[in-house]
């Protein structure tokens, strides 16, 4: 087999035994294909069967002049994989990868806004227009729910349970959960699909879908993107601000009115508490709250 029919079996098994998204399969795929270009472009003719960890190391190398530190690492780490899956296949013995360390990158924190920023962001929203109200519905949702960009814009009707208070959302590697909907958030969601949606010539396959373009059909992420930039410009908010950024404010301003990290990690869909905790370190006024309540010197 050659690298292209490693290539696509790999893929296979990301995406049916791992259950990984399909953006995580195209960024594990693109690192290959960019490891084959290299392999090409330098007239070095091996198969994934045989090549070296001096070859590997030597792609690494080159890559690192292109790229910043942590996509170098997630470079790394998608190559490891891929040979750890030709070990578990029996295609090899070892893995050239394992004396290959990925740079050291420091946790960023993320960029949060303030409930007034917010207020003003979803306030200025043209609500004349049609689109206007699925805007304040859809930046209702990722705030009130804290939801990633993939899992607004693949929001289906047959996941909305407003009876019950929920939504199910289908997040990373096909994982589902459920987040409680607050009853504002309900009613601007409600009121976009029972005024607005209904005048959209819905494009046949996207009747599920909740948010849908003018063109009857599901929006893009770099639509919901646009979208939020352009009310931060708007606003003169002076932020550099995505959908991502609506979901580390849910995630901030629910620690900080006293929700626990247990809470945030599920309603967040996070697979360890470890990646939550990372909210912590935004508000030193809970910590300084917490060795104030528990702590056996507080008095």
């Amino acid at each position: 087999m050659n690298w292209s029919s490693y290539i696509k079996s790999f893929q296979s098994y990301l995406k049916i035994e791992r259950g990984l998204s399909k953006n995580t399969v195209a960024n594990y795929t693109f690192d290959l294909e960019r490891l084959c270009f290299y392999l090409e472009e330098n007239g070095i003719t091996v198969s994934p069967e045989k090549i070296s960890e001096e070859t590997i190391q030597q792609f690494v190398y080159s890559v690192s002049k292109e790229v910043n530190a942590r996509s170098q690492a997630r470079i790394i780490s998608g190559l490891k994989s891929f040979f750890t899956y030709l070990i578990f296949e029996d295609v090899r013995l070892d893995s050239p990868m394992e004396l290959i360390e990925a740079p050291r990158i420091g946790r960023k924190l993320p960029d949060t806004l303030s409930i007034e920023d917010i207020d003003r962001l979803i306030a200025a929203i043209d609500l004349s227009t049609l689109e206007g109200e699925r805007n304040r519905a859809m930046l209702e949702v990722l705030y009130g729910c804290g939801l990633r960009v993939s899992e607004i814009v693949s929001l289906k009707i047959s996941d909305l349970f407003f009876d019950e208070g929920f939504i199910k959302i289908t997040g990373k590697g096909n994982k589902q959960r459920f987040v409680p909907m607050a009853a504002a958030t309900i009613k601007y969601v409600q009121l976009y699909k029972s005024q607005i949606r209904t005048q959209v010539n819905i494009v046949k396959g996207h009747e599920d879908t909740l948010f849908l373009n003018r063109r009857g059909r599901q929006l893009t992420r770099a639509m919901v993107f646009t979208i939020i930039k352009d009310l931060a410009v708007k606003i003169n908010l002076g932020k550099n601000i995505s959908p991502h950024t609506l979901r580390h404010s849910f995630a901030t301003h629910l620690l900080e009115n006293g929700a626990d990290l247990r809470s945030i990690q599920l309603m967040l869909g996070h697979e360890s508490i470890t990646t939550t905790e990372i909210y912590v370190h935004l508000d030193r006024k809970y910590l300084t709250q917490i060795v104030a309540r528990f702590h056996p010197r507080k008095k």
